[in-house]
């Protein structure tokens, strides 16, 4: 008979304090978008100070934020900067440049990278693409699970229940809060991410569930009455309410991106490649010393201490910034190597899930650092997703990388006969030949996804 009894065990986790949760925040945006936010924080938290000027101009100058209005949205703000083009990386005798952002990344794109990357069965990818359709900018489902049941091949018999998982798999992807169906659901997701013991966190579920129109309104009185709650208590909600992305989808694909700058550099020194941080473009930051000393055993002043303590977790989540894009943009180049060396053919297959488990970290966090980050190498500045591809099956046992496969299909076309243009059905009998095992659909979707038209178009083409 078994006997209860107390156990002690030891373990680590990881918990999402609001202060991993601005850290993963800031993790995420493009340099430009962070640098309009630290100068934000510079101009409101007289506890925070600059060590140095960044060598590319200070976005607060030159950008505008516009304020949507929206029923339920007009306590966030919306920031649409206006890039500049001057600025660069000159440190040490580089040359100053920036890049245009031709990516045309659109959140689609980004959410069926994921669903490719990510643990979906074959069943819930076909069920995935058809919620993903329906998602808009912003991030929304904007189809009732009916219509997306409706446009399914009702000969696979899809069951509700089986849309309702998926969707919810979805909503676990990066950006937090897409495919939500309305801004409490969207809020309710973010929340959802944080530490359950999170101060402030039922409050702001509660508020998020029932009381947004309170909140737009700013009826905070009516409010307080209605949940029965202190003012610091709501005051504490609200911060983590206020936190959250109304539209998550603009953050996969910002509406005036025009330019872009490296987040880390990659060069070839003493035959090994080596990966940096972009010393330039995000000031560093400290705290200013005069006031905090003014703070030390003081009892008052209960402002200015939790400006200092919001200084300081700002400036630890930029270092763990920075730590994370390394740690990531090291283990990609270190995989990538060969296709360094010789180019897109030689790309290896690569997931989510290796650089995550090289790293110690979660897949959805790999997914936040990999977008809107940009690596400057010898062949160009790419994006961090640019590097993952799926894998595909070869002779020799190693496997292919979808990249790698959509060069050789270009470099075949290329070099065709144009009075007799490849068919895909031929591309695949000679990748075949070469070893890599691919339907002809497969190819057919790699032709058309680099835009290069079908064999009979080419044809007509050079006939005419």
């Amino acid at each position: 008979m078994l006997k209860p009894s107390l156990q002690l065990k030891l373990g680590q986790s990881l918990t999402m304090t609001p202060q991993l949760q601005q850290a993963i925040r800031l993790l995420q945006l493009p340099v430009l978008d962070l640098n309009a936010e630290i100068q934000e924080a510079l101009e409101e938290n007289i506890m925070l100070e600059m060590e140095d000027l960044p060598d590319v101009p200070q976005t607060s100058a030159d950008s505008t934020a516009e304020i949507e209005t929206l029923k339920s949205e007009d306590f966030w703000q919306t920031r649409t900067a206006e890039r500049t083009q001057d600025g660069g990386w000159n440190g040490e005798g580089r040359p100053v440049s920036d890049f245009a952002d031709e990516s045309g990344q659109t959140l689609r794109e980004h959410l069926l990278w994921q669903l490719e990357m990510e643990h979906f069965a074959p069943r819930e990818v076909i069920i995935g693409e058809a919620i993903i359709d329906s998602i808009n900018d912003d991030g929304y489902l904007i189809a009732d699970l009916d219509e997306i049941h409706a446009s399914l091949d009702q000969e696979s018999a899809v069951l509700e229940s089986e849309i309702e998982r998926t969707l919810t798999k979805i909503q676990r992807l990066d950006p937090v809060g897409v495919g939500a169906r309305s801004i409490s659901e969207c809020i309710i997701l973010q929340l959802s991410q944080l530490e359950w013991k999170t101060p402030g966190l039922q409050l702001a579920i509660e508020i998020a569930t029932d009381h947004l129109d309170l909140v737009a309104n700013r009826d905070y009185g009516e409010l307080r009455r209605g949940l029965q709650t202190s003012e610091d208590d709501l005051h504490e909600a609200l911060a983590l309410v206020r936190g959250c992305n109304p539209k998550p989808g603009l953050a996969v694909s910002p509406p005036s991106t025009e330019y872009v700058i490296p987040d880390v550099f990659v060069r070839k020194i003493d035959n090994r490649w080596q990966v940096e941080i972009s010393p330039t473009g995000v000031p560093r930051l400290s705290v200013n010393q005069q006031y905090a000393r003014l703070l030390r055993g003081s009892g008052e002043h209960s402002v200015l201490k939790s400006q200092l303590q919001e200084a300081r977790w700002l400036i630890r989540s930029l270092e763990i910034r920075n730590e994370t894009l390394l740690k990531v943009a090291t283990s990609i180049v270190a995989r990538q190597t060969e296709f360094l060396e010789h180019g897109d053919e030689s790309m290896k297959p690569m997931v989510l899930r290796d650089i995550a488990e090289e790293i110690g970290m979660h897949e959805s966090t790999i997914s936040r650092v990999t977008t809107n980050k940009y690596m400057h190498t010898p062949r160009g500045v790419f994006e961090f997703k640019y590097f993952f591809s799926s894998h595909l099956a070869s002779a020799s046992g190693e496997g292919q990388s979808s990249t790698s496969v959509r060069a050789k299909i270009r470099k075949l076309i290329g070099a065709e006969n144009p009075k007799k243009p490849l068919s895909d059905s031929k591309i695949t009998n000679l990748l075949k030949e070469d070893g890599i095992s691919v339907a002809r659909r497969t190819v057919a979707k790699y032709r058309e996804a680099m835009n290069i038209p079908s064999s009979s178009d080419r044809r007509s083409r050079e006939s005419r």
